[in-house]
């Protein structure tokens, strides 16, 4: 189709005298793929329809909070409820303790929690927690792994840190990060190697357990419980960051996916569902160390809000119901398997990887397992590949280092559809 882009230009003209790069997050800038980004006025189920009528299957999903789809009736009509009665308070609400008790039901791991607002703050305030529980101030960090714009965990980035060529940030001081230990991912023998040098000085091994921020990355066979057998054994805090895996890979995420015990978990996107929420938690005898009970300080006046609890509940309880994760698994296997034949069919080399319902294609034809081969892959391909699934009614992640999700609203008909897109797409490359 031929994409009316009028108003989002003027748009993105007015914005960009008011906003670095006319945007709100840097990914969303197209940068990585060329042209310019539509500016988007509403969404419903699986599309979403920009501000010049386009409208477009949607695979970004809020990047991953909507497992339901846009405005799902019974999430707006959770959040209209809770809005009547007031958006915000400062004060505690019912509705934080349903969801926290929602939460726990299904990561038995966790303990306790406490909600933010971000998952940026979820992980500040789990490394902070970790270095406080043991004393320690390193933390080992695996290349790509993003885990928000934290000080101490901006090195060696993936997200928009790694689309812009950007391994860390101006405005790091080299203090912040010294304590932090990079190992290349899906590598046990890195982090044995470092634990063996440095263990009395790691509080914490934090990492993405399925990576979605430099495109989806599994781990590798036994790769998260040897992790966590290393932990272990040096006495080290493992922290799962599953701001995006959480309810996305499983009900329990990627823990319970992989039969781990993590002692801190940061939660984010699906349990706001679409509205900014962010939640750390873990064992009883760590989450006690925090403000007011015990020493360890972290404050927000805007979490637990009634509006994003009320979100949360809502699509926590609909993904409760029987056969919702296999309906998910079974959306994105087809989806999977039919970008795979699309590719070989038009000759070209790509690599489809997925957990769950999130997968990525990437541009080579070797395995795609960390940093170092994600980046081999051919981003100016994927950039050509982007426009031409955007021309066709496709929207996808614009960077080759992001996740796809599929969502609950999205039909056996919408995943052909975006299938032969893909088909034409990858055949006029």
């Amino acid at each position: 189709m031929k994409l009316r882009t009028g108003k989002s230009a003027d748009a993105l003209k007015r914005a960009e005298a008011l906003m670095p790069g006319g945007v709100s997050s840097p990914v969303r800038a197209f940068k990585a793929v060329g042209g310019q980004p539509l500016f988007i006025a509403s969404g419903s189920g699986s599309k979403i329809r920009d501000i010049d009528g386009n409208s477009f299957l949607d695979y970004v999903m809020s990047w991953g909070p909507l497992i339901l789809g846009h405005a799902h009736p019974a999430v707006v009509e959770a959040v209209r409820k809770a809005l009547e009665g007031g958006a915000s308070f400062g004060a505690p609400t019912v509705r934080e303790i349903e969801l926290a008790e929602r939460v726990t039901a299904a990561m038995p791991w966790i303990e306790q929690l406490r909600f933010v607002n971000s998952g940026t703050e979820a992980t500040m305030s789990a490394i902070r927690l970790a270095r406080a529980a043991t004393g320690r101030p390193g933390v080992i960090k695996f290349e790509g792994c993003y885990h928000g714009h934290v000080d101490a965990l901006l090195v060696k980035a993936g997200s928009g840190a790694m689309t812009f060529g950007a391994p860390s940030s101006p405005g790091v001081p080299e203090d912040t990060v010294r304590h932090t230990h990079i190992v290349p991912f899906n590598d046990l023998e890195a982090v044995r190697r470092t634990l063996d040098a440095s263990a009395p000085e790691i509080a914490a091994v934090i990492l993405e357990p399925v990576v979605g921020n430099m495109g989806c990355i599994p781990p590798g066979e036994g790769f998260l419980k040897g992790l966590a057998e290393l932990c272990e054994r040096y006495g080290v805090l493992l922290v799962l960051d599953e701001v995006m895996t959480g309810f996305r890979v499983a009900r329990g995420g990627a823990a319970e996916r992989y039969g781990i015990r993590p002692d801190l978990v940061t939660l984010g996107k699906v349990i706001g569902g679409g509205l900014p929420v962010g939640a750390y938690g873990g064992r009883r005898n760590l989450m006690q160390l925090v403000s007011p009970v015990g020493p360890v300080y972290q404050a927000g006046t805007l979490s637990g809000n009634p509006l994003a609890m009320a979100a949360g509940i809502a699509t926590l309880d609909l993904l409760s119901a029987a056969g919702t994760y296999e309906r998910l698994e079974a959306l994105s296997r087809q989806l999977e398997q039919g970008l795979v034949k699309a590719a070989a069919e038009a000759g070209v080399a790509v690599r489809v990887q997925g957990v769950g319902s999130m997968l990525s294609l990437f541009f080579t034809d070797q395995p795609v397992t960390d940093c170092a081969s994600a980046l081999r892959c051919d981003t100016a391909r994927f950039g050509r590949f982007f426009g031409g699934m955007l021309r066709r009614g496709v929207y996808l992640p614009p960077s080759q280092f992001e996740a796809w999700f599929v969502s609950l609203a999205h039909s056996e008909e919408d995943i052909a559809r975006t299938v032969e897109a893909a088909r034409e797409a990858l055949t006029s490359l």
